[in-house]
């Protein structure tokens, strides 16, 4: 994954909660990034045929780039997965985060063989928690 695939990542979960558009202002807050940083990440995707983006109406995900952003979500599934329930790390979603980035498919792959995925994967997160809403967790301390 790269910073680009957590772009997409985000726009896919803002989309999802909104039903509808992603405001440039919504994707810098979900990124802890300056709006003028996630707008002009917003145009390389835009370039690259992954988003559209309409300025006052917001941001949305072209068919390639809503894939991109589900296996983004996915590989991002796999490494809050591995934190917590394999190597049992509290702050499982905070590491994922700093994790995501630098993890490619190749590790992603190599994880997911020693984490319980569910099938359902990645409809199954859970945007407001940043979790899979399918994953057992011990709330104390899980963020």
């Amino acid at each position: 994954m790269n910073t680009a695939d957590q772009y997409l990542k985000a726009i896919y979960l803002i989309q999802e909660v909104e039903d509808g558009p992603a405001s440039t202002g919504d994707v810098a807050d979900a990124l802890e990034v300056s709006p003028a940083s996630a707008n002009e990440m917003i145009g390389k995707l835009e370039g690259r045929g992954l988003a559209n983006h309409e300025k006052y109406k917001g941001v949305d995900l072209t068919d390639e780039g809503i894939v991109r952003a589900r296996d983004a979500l996915s590989n991002y599934c796999i490494i809050e997965r591995f934190l917590a329930n394999v190597l049992e790390v509290e702050a499982f979603r905070v590491e994922a985060r700093s994790l995501e980035a630098v993890i490619d498919d190749t590790v992603a792959e190599r994880l997911d063989r020693l984490v319980d995925r569910a099938e359902e994967c990645p409809d199954c997160f859970d945007a407001e928690t940043d979790a899979c809403a399918l994953m057992e967790l011990e709330e104390a301390g899980a963020d």
